[in-house]
């Protein structure tokens, strides 16, 4: 996920579909980083995606192998589009309302733009793009179709009142409440890691505002629902975040920093509810706070004061949290990943 000085935001996702997959080629995350240097709208940005999907493919995992092909959501203030591939076939459908994607095909039998190959299997009567591509399997361990229609159901209960908290309300969001990280699924939003039948996790989360005046909200760190996002835009610059992020834990370096107290708080998670008020608290500061320098594009003070919250946040709850007993297989599969990061806790 991205954003440039123009406005132009990209969002990607892994989709999965009964076509080979290049073993080498360019990653959807390369795809939209290039479309993000290289466009200045979301109509540049979809052309050049189109142009090169055919060379998309490769191993897209840090540690196993796994090809997947991608659904791309591209916008800007006057228009965006959702645009998803399967190998070198792809349709593309032009959004007036609102929309989402997860790890699962969307398209159906209506879009706006297609690849050749789509358009003459689009000739048979009742050719479905998601349901003839879709790989099931892989789509139906993934739950993309669970998280998708969740994200859907939620805009559009808002339509045409959809605020940034809101959005960040979604994005913090679990599959049931009161939620607990042992028992998560993949049908959650913010996703907390489960070991072999759940083995990813939330990275980062991103909220912009498209048009003038556009601010974009970052949490910079993993779980959104222990996070605190910060705005910022082109003019303001980010202070200083320390020693550059690997794969090992470093506490000179902000993003370990936090992620530790996430991994903490995961242990003795029944505190949730009264963090999550505190950290709305905090967010609806941050939120109020950007209003008063809006129009002057500076949000320096408005981000200094969110790593601020934050860290008091953290710091507090850090001194409150006592790592808990969790259960075996969970326990066991935490400490394999915290033992490989070097971390300790």
């Amino acid at each position: 996920m991205g954003v440039n000085e123009f406005g132009l935001a990209i969002g990607n996702t892994a989709v999965f579909g009964r076509e080979g997959v290049l073993e080498k080629g360019i990653l959807g995350m390369d795809i939209l980083r290039l479309a993000l240097e290289r466009s200045r709208n979301a109509g540049e940005a979809l052309r050049f995606v189109t142009e090169i999907i055919d060379k998309q493919g490769g191993n897209a995992s840090y540690e196993h192998r796994l090809l997947y092909s991608n659904s791309f959501i591209i916008a800007d203030k006057s228009e965006a589009w959702v645009l998803e591939s399967v190998g070198r076939h792809y349709a593309a459908k032009r959004i007036t309302d609102v929309y989402s994607i997860s790890n699962a095909l969307t398209i159906g039998s209506e879009w706006d733009l297609a690849s050749d190959s789509v358009e003459r299997l689009a000739r048979r009567q009742g050719f479905n793009f998601a349901r003839h591509f879709s790989d099931k399997f892989y789509t139906f361990f993934a739950h993309g179709r669970d998280r998708r229609a969740y994200t859907y159901s939620r805009l559009k209960e808002r339509e045409g009142e959809i605020t940034v908290e809101y959005m960040m309300s979604i994005l913090r969001s679990h599959s049931f409440e009161p939620y607990r990280p042992h028992k998560g699924s993949m049908r959650d939003i913010c996703m907390h890691y489960g070991g072999i039948t759940r083995p990813s996790q939330t990275a980062s989360s991103q909220v912009s505002e498209l048009g003038e005046n556009g601010i974009h909200w970052f949490t910079g760190t993993s779980l959104p629902c222990l996070s605190i996002f910060k705005p910022l835009t082109f003019n303001t610059s980010l202070p200083d975040l320390g020693e550059k992020p690997t794969n090992m834990y470093n506490p000179n370096n902000y993003w370990w920093r936090v992620e530790l107290f996430h991994r903490r708080f995961q242990t003795n998670y029944s505190h949730i509810s009264q963090f999550s008020m505190e950290r709305d608290e905090v967010q609806r500061t941050v939120l109020e706070a950007v209003e008063e320098f809006r129009s002057g594009l500076d949000l320096s003070k408005p981000l200094k004061l969110a790593f601020e919250k934050e860290r008091e946040l953290i710091d507090r709850w850090d001194a409150m949290i006592a790592p808990a007993g969790l259960p075996f297989l969970y326990s066991v599969r935490w400490r394999t990943v915290n033992r490989r990061a070097q971390l300790s806790i």
